[in-house]
């Protein structure tokens, strides 16, 4: 089979908001939502299931953090990997890894099993992300970077609305029932994604498609845009992935004093308000800019972070994690976007280290935020993620605009 066409050379209307995406972007979308389904099932009972054994909230917060730990420090080889030996295999090892840790999870018997195998999960998740990512950036034209961001966190983020869904009372029956589900939705995401792209090939596509030599990290990284990205992905890997799941669960039944599932409708409000907005916020970061968009997400993410920290009520909670998933709507399309115009659309490093940045913040995240809410408050806790926040939205005043023009040059290239 030859590969896949260039989009841009061959337009097509339709009302299907994916109809003029690559074969990839779909088949991604529903990758995204297998795996996010399970996630979405078993994140309620993570820090709790934890503290079975006796644990305290840092603790607690170090399961979270150990998984992305051992993304972070896999991420680089991940991608080394993926050049040997192909996107597809890659991808699709990655899931089956993290399946099998889920699965002996659920049957840990100790805390320290239960870490390990959390940390094996995560060398399987950095697999899985930086293969599909490359191939995302790579397979897209310049304008369709962002939609295309905003269609596969989509397919993450509804599975994230019907995870939670099941997950609440799931964990309320048994905290180790949700391991096993998501070891099952797992499985069936890796299947899919070794089927359905058995034919898809980056050195093929960069044989049809002729752009510029893939950048290196450090020129990457004298742009203030790349930089304004790196801030935000760490920002929404510190808040997004490392506290919603690590504190948000223990703030809502010890600080609001409500029930657990009270955590699934938190997590079902912020998943459902971001699935909502991605492919919107894509097409307006795609036809009128990075810049206000990822602006305008950082904002909205640090509103939600000082309302959680100065207003402790179930109503505030709950628009706080409206906001939130308003704000990581934006952040998301808007920051893959300027990540694809700065390296044009070539991954390899920059785009691991992109990962990376959200990996940083989400292992971070929960220790630093545990370790505050033990010793102070919750509120101060959401009050320093707050200051991370800000230092996002510094960042995204302080950078140029990188959406490429027919005319001009995107200011956001290493040049600037």
């Amino acid at each position: 089979m030859s590969p896949p066409t260039n989009p841009a050379s061959q337009p097509r209307r339709s009302r299907w908001p994916l109809s003029d995406l690559p074969r990839e972007v779909p088949i991604l979308v529903g990758v995204n939502f297998l795996v996010a389904v399970g996630f979405g099932i078993v994140a309620p009972a993570l820090p709790l299931f934890a503290k079975e054994f006796g644990v305290g909230n840092l603790a607690a917060g170090a399961v979270i953090s150990v998984f992305a730990l051992m993304r972070f420090v896999s991420a680089l080889g991940a991608g080394r990997l993926a050049d040997r030996i192909g996107e597809r295999l890659v991808l699709g090892i990655g899931i089956g890894i993290v399946a099998v840790s889920s699965l002996l999870a659920g049957l840990a018997q100790s805390y320290g099993q239960l870490v390990v195998l959390r940390g094996a999960g995560g060398v399987g998740s950095a697999m899985f992300t930086v293969s599909s990512v490359a191939l995302l950036l790579r397979v897209v034209a310049p304008d369709q970077r962002a939609r295309a961001a905003g269609a596969a966190t989509a397919g993450f983020l509804v599975g994230g609305i019907t995870g939670p869904a099941f997950g609440g009372p799931l964990a309320a029956w048994s905290l180790r029932a949700p391991f096993f589900v998501y070891a099952f939705t797992l499985t069936l995401a890796g299947t899919l994604a070794l089927v359905a792209l058995r034919h898809t090939s980056l050195r093929a596509l960069e044989q049809e498609r002729t752009e510029a030599e893939p950048m290196a990290l450090k020129t990457a990284f004298r742009s203030r845009a790349y930089q304004a990205a790196i801030a935000n992905n760490f920002f929404n890997g510190w808040a997004l992935f490392g506290l919603r799941v690590s504190l948000i669960p223990v703030y809502v039944v010890e600080g609001l004093e409500l029930g657990a599932e009270w955590t699934g409708w938190g997590l079902l409000v912020s998943a459902a308000v971001q699935a909502v907005l991605l492919i919107p916020a894509g097409r307006l970061a795609d036809s009128r800019g990075r810049k206000p968009f990822l602006l305008l997400g950082a904002s909205l993410s640090l509103a939600s972070m000082l309302l959680l920290a100065a207003v402790e009520a179930p109503a505030s909670y709950l628009l706080s994690m409206a906001l939130f998933g308003a704000g990581s709507a934006f952040i998301g399309t808007a920051g893959s976007g300027v990540v694809g115009d700065v390296i044009h659309g070539r991954g390899g490093k920059p785009v691991a280290a992109f990962q990376m940045a959200s990996d940083a913040g989400t292992f971070i995240g929960p220790l630093v935020g545990g370790l505050l809410a033990d010793d102070y408050s919750f509120a101060v806790a959401f009050g320093a993620t707050a200051a991370i926040a800000g230092v996002a939205v510094a960042a995204v005043a302080a950078m140029p605009e990188t959406l490429p023009s027919k005319d001009a040059k995107p200011a956001g290239s290493a040049a600037d």
